[in-house]
């Protein structure tokens, strides 16, 4: 910490940082004290692009060995997010992990694991919990609108394509996963969040219709939580058609379809849909992203010593649901959670 304010790094000069960085540099309780890569040259593009000052370095080591450092935000690629994780909260930093945290579960354990012995604050950058809709939505549902939710389904459609930026990550199984870890993660923790439950079965289908992915790119699951409530998810990479996150819960005594609202006990003599305006969850762009939302709240958490409501801890539980998705896929039978060690 200098002049009492928090030193954050930034490891991973790509696409998410450059939201990442703009968030950072609005919050009066942080210092950008390091931006990092394996490519330094474009760590050092990213700190000019973003009128930084701050330290730019090319070997992650040197980051977690600076007693300057107090926080690191790990957005490098999927693959090594766990063990860049591992690594930081061991040299006794707090942590962001950008999404997936981790693409196996000995990966998904470990990071879980090393972030609690080490006692740092952690935070999964499971970012559509910070958006106004999803917000919303629990607080209807919270409030009894709806009465006891019996049935949710969460959606990500997203038309992947060779044009993307990361397609060469993105595209592969050992560097982007599956269709579940990649997106549809976001999907599946969003279930959990406005379900305020834990997943205890899945069971789940997939194609790989246009087969331009290593996986499947396309998979539909069912969940039951448990407390009873069932659930669908599904992550779409082959559709055609803007970006899409479908949310539709359904309770004893009303409905939440994204931003519209059937509840009568909000709404007597209610004849029609009713509509909240608000931010949707409808881009992919991480520009539209709540990423201001997101890293004040954990800067809030650390600096009150409070446990994020997504920590590392919490993020393990959604991955592991998609990873069960995907072991359901692997041998065509339900899966029970938890998984075995």
């Amino acid at each position: 910490m200098r002049d009492g304010k928090l030193g954050v790094a930034i490891h991973g000069a790509g696409w998410v940082a450059s939201a990442h960085v703009l968030s950072w540099k609005k919050n009066p309780h942080v210092q950008l004290v390091s931006v990092s890569d394996v490519d330094l040259e474009r760590a050092m593009q990213f700190a000019r692009r973003n009128g930084l000052t701050c330290a730019v370095r090319g070997r992650y080591e040197e980051v977690l060995a600076d007693p300057g450092v107090d926080i690191v935000d790990i957005t490098s690629p999927s693959h090594v997010h766990a063990q860049q994780g591992i690594a930081a909260a061991e040299a006794g930093k707090h942590v962001l992990v950008e999404k997936p945290i981790a693409l196996t579960m000995e990966e998904n354990r470990a990071l879980r694991d090393a972030v609690a012995g080490a006692g740092v604050k952690s935070i999964t950058s499971f970012v559509a919990r910070f958006n106004p809709e999803m917000q919303t939505l629990k607080s209807l549902i919270q409030s009894g609108a709806i009465g006891d939710l019996f049935y949710a389904e969460v959606d990500y459609w997203h038309a992947i394509r060779p044009t993307h930026h990361a397609w060469h990550l993105h595209s592969k199984r050992e560097t982007g996963g599956s269709s579940m870890l990649l997106g549809g993660c976001h999907a599946v923790d969003a279930l959990r969040w406005l379900a305020d439950d834990e997943v205890t079965e899945v069971v789940a289908l997939s194609n790989n219709w246009k087969g331009l992915f290593e996986y499947d790119a396309n998979v539909v699951a069912i969940l039951r939580f448990d407390g009873g409530v069932i659930a669908k998810t599904s992550a779409l990479f082959d559709c055609e058609m803007p970006y899409t996150f479908n949310i539709d819960l359904v309770g004893t005594h009303g409905t939440l379809r994204d931003n519209r609202v059937w509840s009568r006990r909000l709404f007597p003599g209610q004849t029609g849909w009713s509509r909240f305006p608000t931010i949707m969850m409808d881009s992919a762009d991480v520009m539209h992203h709540c990423f201001d939302e997101e890293i004040n709240y954990f800067v809030d958490c650390i600096r009150e010593d409070r446990r994020p409501h997504c920590d590392i801890a919490d993020g393990y539980r959604s991955h592991e649901v998609c990873m069960a998705i995907d072991r359901s896929l692997e041998t065509g039978a339900p899966v029970r959670l938890p998984l075995a060690s």
